[in-house]
């Protein structure tokens, strides 16, 4: 009985064992960097770099490999990769947007102040 790990060749199988390692240092650090960071506000960075970055070089990894087992073009996992990338970034901010304006309701200390909007000159002005 033959796996797909049998018949993948060399020159795939070594970009994929480095998008699998690089994937998941990318993804240890979210995880370290959200367990060390204090703060909500800092913690909210970490897990975005963790999805985003080793999400993708797993994927990209994971469409080396069965492109190459299957000896056919496999790109269905780029609608994952669209997905986390768009997602992720967007859940984090309304999470932070969320947090900030509870904290700002709460009159939390540590909560940066709210802050007026820039004016702009009038078209046609110069400042």
């Amino acid at each position: 009985m033959t796996t797909p790990f049998d018949s993948i060749p060399l020159w795939a199988a070594i970009p994929v064992g480095g998008l699998l390692v690089v994937g998941a240092f990318l993804t240890l650090i979210g995880a370290v960097g959200f367990l060390r960071l204090g703060t909500f506000y800092e913690r909210i960075h970490a897990p975005t770099l963790g999805t985003s970055g080793g999400i993708g070089a797993i994927m990209i990894a994971s469409m080396i490999f069965f492109s190459a087992s299957t000896r056919s073009l496999v790109v269905h996992e780029l609608l994952i990769g669209i997905f986390v990338t768009v997602t992720t970034p967007v859940t984090f901010m309304l999470l932070a947007r969320a947090a900030l304006h509870r904290d700002r309701a709460e009159q939390n200390g540590n909560v940066p102040p709210k802050q007026p909007p820039e004016e702009t000159p009038a078209e046609g002005r110069s400042p």
